[in-house]
């Protein structure tokens, strides 16, 4: 009887990986939470803080979503060059 030799694939949850989660679930607390927004002060050139703080979560969602990517772009070709994965 043969035994298939033991595949180490690493853990599943690194810190990396936490920073990425929390990098795509932030935007989403962030607009759910409505009582933390939901006021006209402080106004932003005339603009009520309702409608520019929302705009400016536009902003970084995009850039957390842009730094989430990166930094999975950054784990996959870790876990690859440890052996972890295919080969391109």
């Amino acid at each position: 009887m043969s035994e298939a030799p033991e595949v180490n694939r690493g853990p599943v949850v690194t810190p990396l990986r936490v920073v990425i989660a929390l990098c795509l679930f932030a935007p989403f607390v962030a607009m759910l939470w409505v009582g933390s927004y939901a006021k006209t002060d402080p106004t932003f050139i005339g603009i009520p803080f309702f409608y520019w703080y929302q705009m400016l979560w536009v902003l970084l969602s995009t850039l957390l979503t842009v730094t989430a990517y990166k930094l999975w772009q950054f784990d996959q070709r870790g876990r690859r060059n440890q052996g972890g994965g295919a080969a391109k």
